[in-house]
Parts: structure tokens; C-alpha cells; sequence
């Protein structure tokens, strides 16, 4: 496991903001599914709209706070220019919120929308590769680190030419652009992000030691491989090589599960607990969509495809996110709140921070309506889905108001 220190963190009050507007754009991109129906197009730009909402609006949000925390303390090295996660947080709400009006209602709001988020994240960025720079540590996840963001500047910048293109400011192939930018960012940077504080965070909660580390430096090198195949397959229209960064990818993916299986059976910590239990949900999910990913090649039928991105989105990356935000969050908050009143007063324990009983309605409500929109998109059946609709919903607000609380003690 990879020793960290908590020297360099930056202050709460810059951090916490990501994660409060964070779990709001989760809510409402939740609220938004029960709008949509089983049967749809990613051409289409309400589509369009919900996954920019989700993407941007709350896994983005969450992650620049995560990495605003955990790169100084990774590297042992403090932000280059630790202010501009002041600046980087209204430009990326507000670009995100323009740019869902955008494909929702008028298409000439999205290069605004779409300007305001690649400034934000040029910002951040570039900030973290300055920062890598200050650092002699040589590790995967720092390694991680840098390929994400090199693949961050591609999709930013695929992005922004596709809302240029759809609000006819620019003539370029949309659906061949869309491709492009959705295995830069997706892929690229989110996938290999995710690869990245696992080999930190998951060992750190479940006390796993002296792991072998193979499985997940092939998986981050076949990902780094296989998005890289597939952005210049798509951005030069030549399917047969996307099918082979597919697979490379695919690949990729199952070394990095089997990473997490080889730490799973070394964990000391045997509580399910909120976190254990999302995990648990979030790896099953992954497997489940690769399945489907898999049968979608085989078949063809679009509905296993959007079972499959479904499961990977929600199920996987979703899951992973929430589950960690009952472990960071009451961490940071006791440590700057709490850890100088240690042996002057009664400190509250983190696992008192937040109500239990309230993160495991979160976490059925939200395994429930995962696996019934699941189904629903898989047999196209709009009463299923919208149930599983109803259900996240309802496990969004229990998010929200969990994660009030355990920000309430750093106020």
C-alpha cells in the first residue's frame, strides 16, 4: 500500500464546495431519469444533455475535490497555485448548467457552456501538472496521474469542438467527434483516474498490506493503450481499430478486477459498512457491464449496449464515488475540526459523523433502482426503468442529506 501524509492538504473551505454542489448535481440528474424513457439514441441531445449533467455536474465535481486533496498529499508537495480550485468551482457548475440548458433547450448556449468548462479544466490541468513537476516520487499512481490529465486536454478539447459543431459555428463530423471525446474523458480520464486512487484508497480502508502489484500496472498500461487506439480509430474513422482497442481495454479492465480481488483477500477490516458494501456493488456492476459490453458485440441489439453504459456509469462509477464520500469526507472534516481538540475534549468518532441509518437507505434505494433501470433499459420497458428512476431518486436525497450532516461539523 502506498504510504500518504496529510502535510500538504489544503484547507477544508476550498474542498468542501466540490463535494456540497457535487451531490447536488447528483440529485438532480437522479430527479432528471424520471423524464427519459427505455428507448432512446446518444445522438439525442436531451441524451446528451442527462450525461453531461452526470458526467460533469457531479463525477467531475467530485473528483476535482478528491484530487485537489489527494495530489499534494500523494506527492508530498503542495499546489503550485492551490487558489485556483476558487476559480475552477464556478466556472465548471455554472459551464456544466449552461451546457445541459444548451442541449435541452438551445443549442446556441453550448459553446458559452462549453468555453466556461474547458477553461476550468485547462485550469486544473495544467495546475496538476505544474504541481507533478515539484515532485522527485516515482509511483503508478503519479503515473496515473499524468496520462489522465494528458487525456483530459484531448476530451476537453473534442468537446468543445463538438458544441461548436452543434450550434453551427463549426463544420466538423458530430457523431464521429463524439466517439473521440467520449474514450478521451471517459475512458482516458475518469477509468484511469478511478485506477488510480484505487491502489491508495481501497488498500487504506480495508487494511490491506503487502499485496503484489502486477495485475494493476498491466491494467493501467493496456488502458492507457486501448483509449489511446480507440481516440485515433474514431478521430480518423477507422472502426477495425476501435474494435482492437476494445479489446485491449477489455483487457485492461479485468487485470485491474483482478487487482482489487488480490486486495480484497488480504483486507483485514471485515465490517460491511457503507463503504464495503458500495464497493462490493460497484466491482459486481463493472463485471455485469463488460458481460453485456461483450454480448453487444456479438449481437448488435442496441439495448444491451445501453444496459452495459448504464451499469458502467452508475452502477461502477457512481457507486465507487459515493461509497468513498462516507470515507473522505468525515475524515477531512474531523482532521481539520477535530484532531487539535484530541486529549482536550470529547471528539466524535468518524463513523458518528454521519447516520448510518441513513447511508444504508441510501445505498438500497440506490442498489435498487440501479438494477431496475438496468433491466428496464435491457428489455426496454419504460415502467421498470422509471422505477428504477423513482429509486435513485429517493437514495439521492438520503445522499444529500448525509452528506449535509457530516459537512455540518466543519461549519
Amino acid at each position: 500500500m502506498n504510504q500518504i501524509s496529510s502535510d500538504f492538504a489544503p484547507p477544508l473551505k476550498l474542498i468542501a464546495p466540490f463535494f456540497q454542489w457535487g451531490v447536488v448535481f447528483y440529485l438532480l440528474s437522479m430527479g432528471a431519469l424520471l423524464f427519459f424513457a427505455s428507448t432512446f439514441s446518444y445522438a439525442q441531445m436531451d441524451i446528451a444533455g442527462w450525461l453531461h449533467l452526470f458526467l460533469l455536474g457531479y463525477v467531475m465535481m467530485i473528483i476535482f475535490g478528491a484530487m485537489a486533496q489527494l495530489i499534494p498529499v500523494v506527492l508530498e508537495t503542495g499546489h503550485v497555485v492551490v487558489d485556483v480550485y476558487y476559480v475552477i468551482l464556478p466556472l465548471l457548475g455554472i459551464g456544466a448548467g449552461v451546457m445541459v440548458m444548451g442541449f435541452w433547450f438551445l443549442p446556441s448556449l453550448l459553446p458559452y457552456g462549453g468555453l466556461l468548462v474547458l477553461i476550468a479544466m485547462l485550469i486544473f490541468a495544467f495546475e496538476n501538472m505544474a504541481t507533478l513537476k515539484k515532485t522527485a516520487i516515482s509511483t503508478l499512481t503519479v503515473s496515473t496521474v499524468k496520462w489522465s490529465n494528458g487525456y483530459l486536454l484531448l476530451g476537453i478539447l473534442t468537446g468543445f469542438s463538438i458544441a461548436l459543431g452543434l450550434s453551427g459555428q463549426l463544420s466538423i463530423d458530430v457523431p464521429l467527434m463524439l466517439k473521440a471525446h467520449v474514450y478521451a474523458v471517459l475512458g482516458g480520464y475518469v477509468v484511469l483516474t478511478i485506477m488510480g486512487l484505487s491502489l491508495i484508497l481501497i488498500p487504506m480502508f480495508s487494511l490491506a498490506h503487502g499485496f503484489d502489484e502486477k495485475a494493476i500496472h498491466r491494467a493501467f498500461r493496456l488502458v492507457i493503450l486501448g483509449v489511446g487506439v480507440v481516440f485515433v480509430g474514431a478521430f480518423f474513422t477507422q472502426e477495425w481499430m476501435m474494435m482492437i482497442g476494445y479489446a485491449i481495454n477489455t483487457l485492461g479492465i479485468f487485470f485491474y478486477i483482478w487487482q482489487i480481488y488480490n486486495i480484497a483477500k488480504l483486507t483485514v477490516r471485515k465490517e460491511l459498512d457503507i463503504w464495503a458494501k458500495s464497493m462490493i456493488f460497484a466491482f459486481l456492476s463493472l463485471l455485469l457491464s463488460l458481460i453485456l459490453a461483450g454480448i453487444y458485440f456479438i449481437f448488435g441489439d442496441e439495448s444491451l449496449l445501453h444496459a452495459a453504459v448504464w451499469f458502467l456509469l452508475l452502477g461502477f462509477i457512481s457507486s465507487f464515488i459515493t461509497g468513498h464520500l462516507y470515507k473522505i469526507v468525515p475524515f477531512l472534516v474531523w482532521f481539520e475540526r477535530f484532531a487539535p481538540l484530541v486529549g482536550k475534549e470529547k471528539v466524535p468518532m468518524l463513523h458518528e459523523m454521519y447516520s448510518k441509518e441513513g447511508a444504508a437507505m441510501m445505498f438500497w434505494f440506490t442498489a435498487i433502482g440501479i438494477f431496475f433501470g438496468g433491466v428496464g433499459l435491457l428489455f426496454e420497458n419504460d415502467m421498470l426503468f422509471k422505477a428504477g428512476g423513482s429509486f435513485l431518486f429517493t437514495g439521492a436525497i438520503f445522499l444529500y442529506i448525509t452528506m449535509k450532516k457530516m459537512l455540518s461539523y466543519g461549519a
